[in-house]
């Protein structure tokens, strides 16, 4: 890759290119949409999860585990088939737009989102079910305390599903059809762009992406830290 190309990716960058500022803007709109509905699903079901035992939890753990690694073309492939005129849900006639593509990121950042909430509150919960129960929360009464408690932790499993969506190509190509200024993101169009050997477009998105998930991360990581601070001189 030349020297020219970089510098070509970066002044589309800084020109705020109108294509290019849309595939992003939608990126972003799809992927945090996805990441907020997983949130408000995700984390009630997680901490249910942690705070209840009944017959096969056991086996309802397993399976929400197994599907953090849910491969994103099964995914896809899955809603495709929900969203087709033949599917369920074919009526609403969302296929190849972007709230197909938000159903299809949220089924691959669930898993993820409910496992580790599981995995946090049951561990909250051992260390203060003593001292919860003394002030009579117990079972579903504590949850409200302890996703609070929880919530820096917990931002980390937002931003784990904010990676997953993000870097997502097979699911939203599949539902999504990768059309320009309609379904077109960033993943899908570094993937095209590289295809057809345009570099400096990929490239420009490619740098976006690694910027915006760096920022992200560093965000978040900042306010767990003040965050923890805070609560310690409590």
């Amino acid at each position: 890759m030349s020297d020219g190309a970089f510098s070509a990716a970066l002044a589309m960058i800084l020109t705020l290119d109108p294509e290019f500022l849309g595939i992003v803007g939608l990126s972003l709109q799809v992927s945090l949409t996805a990441v907020a509905i997983a949130a408000v699903i995700g984390m009630p079901a997680g901490a249910l999860l942690a705070m209840n035992r009944f017959r096969g939890r056991a086996a309802v753990i397993v399976v929400v585990n197994a599907l953090m690694g849910l491969p994103p073309v099964v995914a896809g492939l899955a809603v495709y088939l929900m969203l087709s005129r033949s599917g369920p849900m074919g009526s609403l006639n969302f296929l190849f737009t972007p709230t197909a593509m938000i159903i299809a990121q949220t089924i691959l950042v669930l898993p993820i989102v409910v496992a580790l909430t599981r995995q946090v509150i049951e561990d909250l919960w051992l260390e203060y079910r003593d001292h919860l129960t003394s002030l009579g929360q117990t079972g579903r009464a504590a949850i409200p305390t302890l996703l609070y408690d929880a919530r820096f932790a917990l931002a980390v499993a937002l931003l784990a599903g904010f990676g997953r969506a993000s870097a997502e190509v097979g699911a939203v190509f599949i539902v999504g059809g990768n059309i320009a200024g309609h379904t077109r993101t960033m993943t899908t169009a570094i993937a095209l762009e590289t295809s057809k050997g345009e570099l400096v477009v990929a490239l420009g998105l490619g740098i976006v992406l690694l910027t915006l998930t760096f920022l992200i991360n560093v965000f978040v990581f900042g306010a767990s830290r003040i965050g923890r601070r805070y609560m310690g001189q409590a």
